[in-house]
């Protein structure tokens, strides 16, 4: 499936990828090959891009923002992302 973060400022990210997990307000959910049409409102939290099965997986801190999936393409639309700081 396709997925692309997008901010205001830019495009974070775009290709395909085996899942996503987000911060949905009701709590975490995962997005896989081929889910049902959705559209959730999303909070501040860690969303998890899997690019495989084997979860190697790439990491965002988003703000309040919307995902879409539609097609096999999820869109996420947010006020603001970054990959975390690692120590």
């Amino acid at each position: 499936m396709n997925l692309e973060i997008l901010t205001p400022e830019k495009k974070l990210f775009s290709g395909d990828v085996y899942g996503v997990q987000l911060p949905g307000i009701g709590g975490f959910f995962e997005v896989l090959d081929k889910h049902a049409p959705l559209i959730s409102a999303l909070k501040a939290g860690r969303l998890k891009v899997l690019k495989d099965k084997s979860n190697h997986l790439a990491l965002y801190d988003i703000q309040n923002g919307f995902v879409e999936v539609i097609n096999n393409r999820v869109t996420v639309l947010v006020e603001s992302a970054k990959e975390p700081e690692t120590t």
